[in-house]
């Protein structure tokens, strides 16, 4: 059970409609295990109240949960991405706490739930994924106390301090508690739930597990999700990748060094500062705009919502204010693109960047770093990582920087950019052992053993 089907509706020249599978690293990790179980993804095809009965795409079967435009500007763009987002990534913005936007996100928590309920067969596990379904565990144990119940969350689970600002933190909490276990990106993470279960709810609690009334043992654990790192590999490797990263180095002047972001355009990404750092260092003669450019992919993201039109303009401005004032005829200090890519003009991005620059504010995980590093095959590159990144636990020969310190994050840049290749070579092939080890395929066939297991999660778990 996610908030969305794996799927995207494609409308043809001659006006129908066809399905067309998602890009996405969830969707590769739980399509082999749907086809191999005869398993079901639940979730909302994406338009406005679409009735549509269970349907097969490319050998899934998919449940469609309709949304009207109300649950849309409540549910999702509300509750969930105007109260939860923010408060779960460290009140980087202020969340907004509206009695009718919870109200929505129970009623769509409900109606996501009976659609479940309606196909799971008797005994069966279902997962359900990230913020927008936390009420799902509980609801589904009330329904089918017969069902194997997983939850897992994809962005940062706060510490007690900021999450008991939330009016309605018991429900959630209790939500949460309906599942048999519940992973998160961080052990860290795990540990702020069982403090909060403790303190706000009562349940008995003993290092990650919960001993609720009923007899039953929660578990919260880490699984820090991970990339299809094989098939990043391929598609880096393939002639026309190879052929595209060379091109975009031609069309950007071939430039000495090629720095890189690559985000969705959210506040919670860092990107503002980034830009200004790096535009300090042409400023103050570090860097040429002859010599190194700064190309940044900011991806549209939740374009209805204010703060996020907000946070376009304010980008715009920057952008077009470095460019105005150290930029030359053909020699922009940033390329900004605004826009979304296929994976094929990604991989080629990753091969033509000589440094890689993911500076989020705070992030779950930050699959951008991961693909990075797998595409870079020949072992060059650097990468410049948040230390709030989730991805920051495992990728530590990267170059680490404080997002919020401007002069730290410009000194690591330079650091990066003068880094010896051997120094690079060295960083970059223990960053690939760790990512190509730990797959996104491992991620889900963890954490589907031990919530299959009949002892919870393996002392070894990660």
């Amino acid at each position: 059970m996610a908030n969305r089907l794996p799927v995207d509706e494609v409308i043809n020249p001659d006006g129908t409609t066809t399905w067309g599978r998602s890009p996405g690293g969830l969707v590769t990790a739980l399509e082999p295990v749907l086809r191999a179980q005869h398993g079901a993804w639940v979730g909302w095809p994406g338009g406005i109240d679409q009735e549509i009965e269970p349907f097969e795409s490319d050998g899934l079967t998919l449940v469609p949960v309709a949304l009207s435009a109300e649950d849309v500007e409540d549910f999702y763009e509300g509750f969930s991405n105007a109260t939860l987002w923010p408060l779960y990534h460290d009140v980087i913005a202020k969340p907004q706490f509206h009695r009718e936007w919870w109200d929505a996100y129970v009623e769509v928590n409900r109606r996501f739930t009976e659609r479940a309920v309606e196909v799971a067969a008797p005994g069966a596990t279902v997962w359900v994924q990230d913020y927008q379904l936390q009420l799902v565990p509980q609801m589904l144990r009330e329904l089918r106390p017969d069902l194997r119940i997983g939850f897992y969350l994809h962005i940062p689970f706060p510490p007690a301090e900021l999450f008991a600002q939330l009016p309605w933190r018991r429900q959630i909490l209790e939500g949460l508690l309906g599942a048999d276990l519940i992973g998160f990106q961080l052990p860290g993470a795990a540990h702020n739930f069982i403090r909060l279960v403790r303190s706000r709810v009562g349940h008995r609690t003993h290092k990650d597990t919960v001993q609720m009334p009923d007899g039953r043992v929660v578990r919260a654990a880490a699984y820090p999700i991970s990339i299809d790192a094989e098939e990043f590999e391929t598609l880096a490797r393939s002639e026309g990748v190879e052929a595209r990263a060379k091109e975009i180095r031609e069309q950007l002047g071939n430039p000495e060094t090629l720095f890189l972001g690559v985000d969705r355009l959210d506040y919670t990404k860092g990107i503002y500062a980034r830009l200004r750092a790096y535009s300090e260092l042409i400023a103050e003669g570090h860097l040429d705009v002859h010599e190194s450019i700064f190309v940044q992919v900011a991806t549209p993201s939740r374009e209805r919502v204010e703060q996020y039109r907000l946070l376009r303009d304010e980008t715009d401005r920057l952008v077009g204010r470095i460019n105005g004032d150290l930029g030359h005829f053909g020699r922009p200090a940033i390329d900004y693109q605004h826009a979304s890519f296929p994976r094929e003009e990604m991989a080629a991005l990753y091969r033509a960047a000589d440094v890689m620059v993911v500076t989020p504010l705070r992030d779950g995980m930050n699959l951008v770093a991961k693909e990075y590093v797998a595409c870079k095959f020949d072992d060059e590159g650097a990468l410049v990582l948040s230390e709030f990144a989730g991805a920051a636990h495992e990728l530590r020969q990267a170059w680490m920087v404080n997002p919020y310190d401007i002069n730290g994050m410009k000194a690591t840049l330079l650091e990066a950019h003068r880094a010896s290749p051997e120094e690079r070579r060295r960083r970059m092939r223990a960053m690939r052992a760790q990512v190509k080890e730990n797959d996104v395929a491992r991620w889900a066939a963890n954490f589907l053993g031990d919530l299959s297991g009949p002892s919870g999660p393996r002392p070894d778990a990660p």
